[in-house]
């Protein structure tokens, strides 16, 4: 990626070497971290479990700070939320009419208070909270995601990752995460991985809209390692390395083929309009056949 003239963001938040969060115990981190779970899409029993592994540190005397460093993640995870920033700036206002507020991003390591979805342990991944409006992220994920899912930490796999839970922010504020929770209501139907294709598009409408902005943005090894990563974190994918076989029925996010259409999507297009964000909460079509 070709980072050349991308302003950096000033609203990301450096907590890295401040410690674990502290929690009431491994009780309570346990019912946080199974609630996250829950609002976020992801396999409930795997959040208790990574919970209930750690939840003994966690109610350890907290450790001595140490101050952050302005490192390498420091200035790329700016430089992507600056990205996103000027793209969604410039959508909400040529589209929706309406001016984009900017979401908060925390580097963190361990564990961290996400101010209002509950203590989280860097075992659950990036994650965004709809109540603070913050994207979460323990940059060490990205070598879990080379080393056991088989993705890529190349700049641009990186980039498509916070720019996913960017388009979180994004559907929080155009209003579709209260949508999934209309369709587990009336459908009963795990209404998570609409909104999680969903984010794959809007990370492809970014990719799109930064391009344009900046055409040397993106080279053919970026979109490689963009869609090598997309499959990684699929369903079918993870389940098939942690457990040796699938159940789409327990699938949170989506299939590995369904994760590279809808970024590829979003990409190819970049129409995050009303009508093409749509499409991924019709009722006639269940989330997997999407």
């Amino acid at each position: 990626m070709d980072w050349s003239g991308q302003s950096e963001s000033s609203n990301v938040e450096d907590r890295r070497g401040a410690g674990p969060a502290v929690a009431a115990g491994g009780g309570m981190l346990t019912i946080v971290a199974v609630a996250l779970a829950y609002f976020l899409g992801i396999d409930p029993n795997q959040a208790k479990q990574v919970a209930d592994k750690i939840g003994g540190r966690m109610g350890e005397k907290r450790k001595t700070d140490t101050p952050p460093t302005e490192d390498e993640h420091y200035h790329f995870a700016r430089k992507v939320l600056g990205s996103t920033e000027e793209v969604w700036d410039a959508y909400f206002r040529d589209n929706y009419r309406k001016r984009y507020e900017h979401p908060g991003m925390v580097l963190f390591s361990e564990s961290v208070d996400s101010g209002g979805c509950g203590t989280a342990p860097s075992a659950v991944g990036p994650f965004y909270c709809p109540v603070s409006r913050k994207v979460f992220l323990d940059p060490t994920f990205f070598d879990e995601l080379e080393k056991k899912l088989g993705g890529d930490k190349g700049d641009a796999s990186r980039a498509y990752v916070v720019a996913h839970e960017v388009g979180h922010h994004v559907q929080n504020l155009l209003g579709y995460n209260t949508r999934v929770e209309e369709f587990r209501k009336r459908e009963g139907e795990n209404g998570g991985i609409r909104l999680e294709l969903q984010a794959d598009y809007l990370a492809g409408v970014w990719a799109n809209q930064a391009s344009k902005k900046n055409p040397n943005l993106f080279n053919r090894n970026d979109m490689a390692s963009i869609i090598k990563t997309a499959q990684a974190i699929g369903d079918d994918r993870i389940q098939k390395k942690m457990r040796g076989w699938t159940s789409p029925e327990s699938f949170t996010h989506g299939s590995a083929a369904q994760r590279e259409k809808f970024f590829m999507k979003g990409f190819e297009t970049g129409n995050a309009s009303k009508e093409a964000l749509d499409v991924l909460f019709n009722p006639r079509v269940a989330p997997l056949d999407l």
